[in-house]
């Protein structure tokens, strides 16, 4: 199989993109299969779960299937169509989308950096109670959903700024029936996927703990650019 090697790690995006090229020039054809995830992670000089991302968006594409015990195989040479009629309205209201996402992405590494200044200990104890129990959702897509938007809640309200609760709750409401679609569009329930969102959660939770501001809002921001890179693909 023909790749090329990446120069950075954890580029599922740029691993996705090099096998879906390959599927749309024939050179990787209907019914072939995939090598290995321990093949193409040595292949791509990156580690599997970054590799399993990518399958996992090759396969929300319509291109591959994930066969019980990780082979995949190529099932079409064409993107599948997103049915969902509420992705189809918020591709028509883009310009408005994208306007509370950079609200909401302003906001949100705003509450983490004063959180981080402000949290009381029983703010503390709430945020750790939630991060077992988003580790302990990892693979259930609904109820990993809930913890995200209670621990995006409580860090708002651990910032012990009325106002800026406010702001977070009218925002997010907007947002909550894209997180929602676009979770059962992205697969959340897919093991890597929900790892990751878990130790992004964490590295900020932890920035918290340490009293550290401006790293809370680093890793804050860093998250919610993640959340928007998965859903601009559907956009």
């Amino acid at each position: 199989m023909e790749i090329t090697r990446l120069s950075k790690r954890n580029h599922y995006e740029e691993i996705a993109e090099q096998l879906k090229q390959l599927i749309l020039d024939g050179k990787l054809k209907v019914g072939d299969k995939l090598p290995s995830t321990k093949e193409m992670s040595e292949q791509f000089g990156v580690g599997r779960s970054t590799t399993r991302e990518a399958l996992s968006a090759l396969k929300a594409m319509g291109f591959i299937e994930i066969r019980q015990g990780g082979g995949c195989r190529v099932i079409s040479s064409a993107p599948a169509p997103v049915e969902l009629p509420e992705l189809q309205q918020l591709r028509m209201n883009r310009e408005t989308l994208l306007e509370l996402l950079e609200a909401r992405q302003s906001l949100e590494v705003a509450n983490a950096s004063i959180a981080a200044e402000k949290a009381n200990d029983a703010d503390i104890e709430l945020l750790r109670k939630l991060m077992l129990e988003m580790e302990a959702a990892i693979g259930d897509d609904l109820e990993g959903e809930r913890t995200d938007l209670l621990f995006h809640l409580n860090m708002a309200k651990a910032t012990h700024n009325s106002i800026m609760v406010r702001l977070f709750e009218s925002i997010v409401g907007q947002l909550e029936i894209v997180i929602r679609d676009i979770r059962r569009v992205e697969i959340y329930a897919n093991q890597s996927v929900a790892e990751r969102l878990y130790r992004e959660h964490l590295a900020i939770f932890e920035a918290v703990c340490d009293r550290d501001a401006a790293l809370a809002g680093q890793r804050m921001k860093e998250h919610l650019e993640h959340v928007v890179s998965n859903l601009m693909r559907y956009l």
